[in-house]
């Protein structure tokens, strides 16, 4: 059990709001998922607590995205898709034209805003943001099913309040859209873990991409190997996340906790379980650092759920036998596709798999290791 307030900010205004049925993207998870919070009993107490957002306005999203393209996407959403439009990344097979996108899009990125409000309140010490995790959105293009940038606005909400600010990216896909934003900025670090851009989408995301200018140093990838399972993904967080914490010194946490790392998603090529979703929840709650969790990526519906909930029960210090956690067959969907607790079993991991991965991601940390600033200051302490 906790003191620390952990604020669930949900919008159910977005239950009637949704992508096209065949996209893979299902705006679902976020509602589902908290029901599962609300029948496990870890919703609804003094100090895990649920908080009702706005939608964001015009103004907050021209922070990040150029009048010209929230026009577009008005437009676009109305069902006028323009060529203009078309250049901007609309109507592709990943960046549907559909009428609910302006609306989800608004409340995802303010629920991000208020999330980041009640932290600088003193409101919420974990604020989490199941809507969010829109990390490919450009200042004006889309890409990815993401349309806004919910993250980057809520890091540049901290940041415009004198937060030292670090975005910690743990999606399967690269988040692009941050690493541009603050590309030549130094009050954001932007970190990001995830699967190479040489087998996945959006195709960057490497070692060399460190940022420009003022934001030179201030930009993390570690592009991990296709098939990379628990103990590689543990090694390369731990040998890179408490090493830039220290150097950098953020005074607040933004981390996009994508489900698309978990073996079996159709979009990606990782082999990860959910064990790996606890033991990340466990170091960031332990850090002491103030929290804004959002969700991001996730393409298989059940498996998704169960990650978010059990890094919700983990940021809230719940660390009990998994065996009294529910399935989510009967409790969530009337079927039988998942009878145990919410964490996964463990997965073996084939001997051919195992040497191909660690040569790859230890040569990837040490080349970050030789180049990047910040991680060659800590080395040299």
């Amino acid at each position: 059990m906790s003191d620390r307030i952990l604020a669930l900010v949900y919008a159910p205004e977005t239950e009637a709001l949704s992508y096209p049925p065949d996209c893979p993207f299902k705006t679902q998870r976020a509602s589902a998922t908290r029901r599962q919070l609300l029948n496990a009993g870890l919703l609804g107490a003094p100090h895990l607590c649920e908080v009702r957002p706005q939608p964001a306005s015009r103004a907050q999203l021209e922070r990040i995205h150029t009048p010209r393209y929230l026009d577009l996407l008005q437009r676009a959403a109305r069902g006028e898709l323009t060529a203009e439009g078309l250049h901007a990344g609309l109507g592709g097979p990943d960046t549907p034209v559909f009428r609910d996108l302006w609306d989800y899009a608004c409340w995802a990125c303010g629920a991000g805003l208020t999330a980041a409000e009640i932290i600088l309140q003193g409101r919420a010490h974990i604020a989490f943001n199941l809507h969010g995790g829109f990390h490919h959105a450009h200042p004006e293009h889309a890409g990815g099913f993401c349309y806004l940038n919910d993250v980057a606005l809520a890091c540049d909400f901290l940041a415009a309040a004198g937060r030292r600010v670090m975005a910690l990216d743990l999606d399967a896909h690269h988040g692009d859209g941050v690493q541009a934003i603050f590309y030549q900025r130094s009050d954001v670090l932007t970190v990001s873990l995830h699967e190479s851009g040489s087998t996945l989408y959006p195709g960057t995301g490497f070692e060399q991409e460190l940022g420009e200018g003022p934001g030179f140093g201030y930009n993390v990838n570690v592009p991990l190997p296709a098939g990379t399972y628990d103990a590689a993904f543990l090694k390369a967080y731990q040998t890179i996340v408490p090493s830039l914490l220290e150097a950098f010194r953020p005074e607040v946490l933004v981390v996009e906790l994508g489900m698309d790392i978990l073996a079996g998603d159709p979009l990606t090529h990782l082999q990860m379980t959910n064990n790996v979703v606890l033991e990340i929840a466990r170091h960031l709650r332990q850090t002491g650092l103030p929290l804004l969790v959002c969700g991001g990526g996730g393409y298989q519906f059940e498996p998704t759920v169960r990650g978010w909930a059990l890094a919700w029960r983990t940021l809230a210090g719940e660390e009990g036998d998994d065996a009294w956690a529910f399935g989510l067959g009967g409790a969530m969907m009337s079927t039988l596709d998942w009878v145990g607790g919410w964490r996964d079993p463990e997965r073996p991991v084939p001997d051919e798999l195992r040497n191909r991965v660690e040569p790859e991601l230890a040569r990837t940390l040490e080349t970050l290791r030789r180049i990047h600033p910040l991680l060659q200051a800590r080395s040299a302490r």
